[in-house]
Formats: structure tokens, sequence, C-alpha cells
């Protein structure tokens, strides 16, 4: 079992643990993920590492209530434990020194975004760091990456706080403007991935963006995650996350992320009625 060290509330729907898990500390590296079970009849979710310290040995992750799973989590409270806690899997972002990076992230990646924005601060980048959510109620870590970027940009879609819009259009004006771009990374929803994707090709600037497909095992034999990238079928567990977003085949992946909707609702649903019957 693995103890769950602190829990904090981030928004509403998003919740951070810090989990004791020693082995996954010493092994940590940005870009990386874990999958966890919350006991052993529960199903096996990937989560990215969100930050870890080696000495407390300690990883935490994000966690946004979305299905069964998540919401099961959010039940968990700071004590409490979960039966499983594999990692770190997947490959560690590349981190070197670039130049400037533009590390966009899309609401509640910025918990993904903020360990390898500090990791390419720490290599000795210019990183300049765009925040984007639909309204300021889904912004969280603002400072955490601000602390670890030369310059942020936030945006929202409704406007409520920052600048409004969608985070691609500071994405085209800083990459217009300043021709000392030398790397894009974009992390988020699919559909957010692949606009940024489609609006730095033009310029041609390498952009990386972490995928996020239907995933099982973690470690390649299910095949669940494939992924088509430059025409290649790929795994995002062993030969991901991060892949070239300008390869993706967007569409396939966006489909793919569809396939089992109606599973999850019947499962979140039938969830809800046991929940409340076990609260009466």
């Amino acid at each position: 079992m693995y103890k769950i060290l602190e829990r904090e509330d981030l928004t509403s729907n998003v919740h951070a643990y810090r989990i004791e898990a020693p082995a996954v500390a010493r092994k940590a590296r940005p870009g990386q993920f874990v999958v966890i079970r919350v006991d052993e009849n529960g199903e096996r979710i990937p989560l990215t590492i969100a930050d870890w310290d080696e000495q407390e040995g300690s990883v935490t992750v994000a966690v946004q209530e979305v299905g069964t799973t998540t919401h099961r989590l959010a039940e968990l409270k700071t004590g409490d434990a979960i039966a499983n806690f594999v990692g770190p899997l997947g490959l560690p972002t590349e981190i070197e020194h670039y130049g400037t990076v533009v590390c966009v992230a899309g609401g509640f990646a910025v918990a993904v975004v903020y360990p390898i924005a500090r990791a390419l601060r720490q290599a000795g980048n210019k990183v300049i760091s765009i925040l984007g959510a639909r309204n300021k109620s889904l912004l969280f870590w603002e400072d955490e990456l601000r602390s670890v970027s030369d310059e942020l940009i936030v945006t929202t879609d409704d406007g409520s706080y920052g600048r409004k819009g969608l985070v691609t259009e500071p994405l085209k004006e800083l990459i217009s403007v300043d021709k000392k771009v030398d790397r894009v990374i974009a992390i988020g929803p699919s559909i957010m991935m692949k606009f940024c994707a489609l609006t730095s090709k033009p310029f041609g600037v390498k952009t990386v963006v972490s995928l996020n497909p239907i995933m099982v095992d973690g470690t390649g034999m299910c095949g669940c995650c494939r992924v088509s990238v430059g025409g290649v079928t790929r795994f995002a567990c062993v030969d991901g996350p991060d892949f070239d977003g300008h390869q993706v085949d967007w569409d396939l992946l966006l489909a793919r992320q569809r396939t089992y909707i109606d599973e999850e609702k019947l499962s979140f649903e039938q969830w809800l009625q046991k929940h409340a019957a076990a609260v009466k």
C-alpha cells in the first residue's frame, strides 16, 4: 500500500496527492508517469508525475475528477492509502540547452508542464510559459509555473482572468515576432495540442507534445496506447509519451480516445448509484 502524505484541493475538481513512494521518487524524471490502482478491484489508470522529492521519498500527482476511478480517488484523504503505484514509466522529456523554449500548458496540464519547465530552465534555457484555461476557476499552480519561467502569459477562453483568448494566439505571436524560439512544448487536451502543432508547423519550430491515449498496462504489452506518428505505429507508454507534434495523426488519436465513451459513462453511472446507496 502507498500512503497519501498530503492531499491538496487545487480547484473544485482537481486534487494533488503527495504519495509515499521512495523507489519511484529515486528514478522519476520530467515527463514520466505512473500507473495506479485505488484498490485490488480498481482499474489501472496512468497519471503524469507532477513533482517528486527524492529525500522525502514522495511523488506528487494531480488528479482531475472525470470518471469512476478519479472520483474514487477524490474520496481519499491525507493518511489514506492506494493499492498500487507503479513507475516511473515512459521516456523522460528530452532536456537540453536549446535556447528559447515556449511551454504551453492547457488547464490541468500545468501539473505536467511545471517540472519540465523547471528542468529546462535549470539547463540554461529561456523559458516562456503560456498557461490557459476555460475560465479563472480552473487555473492552479500559476505561481509555481511563474517561478520556473522567465515570462508567463495567462489566458482564459472567457476573459475572466489574464488575457482573453486561446493559448495558440500568444504562441503564434511569440513565434512570429521572436525568430529565436527554438522549441515548443505543448501539453494539454489533445485538441489543444493539435492546434498548437498546427500553429508552429508553418514556422518550422520543433514542437513536442505529450500524448494521452487509452492505456492499460503501461509496458507496451496491451497495445491500447498505440498512436500513429509519421505514419508509423508507436506505443505511447514505451515510445513516448512525448512525440513530434507535427508528425502525429491527430484525427486517429482523437477517434481512439472516444472508443469507450459509452462504457465509461455507464461505469460512472453505476458507481454513482452504488455510492448513493452506501451513503444512505
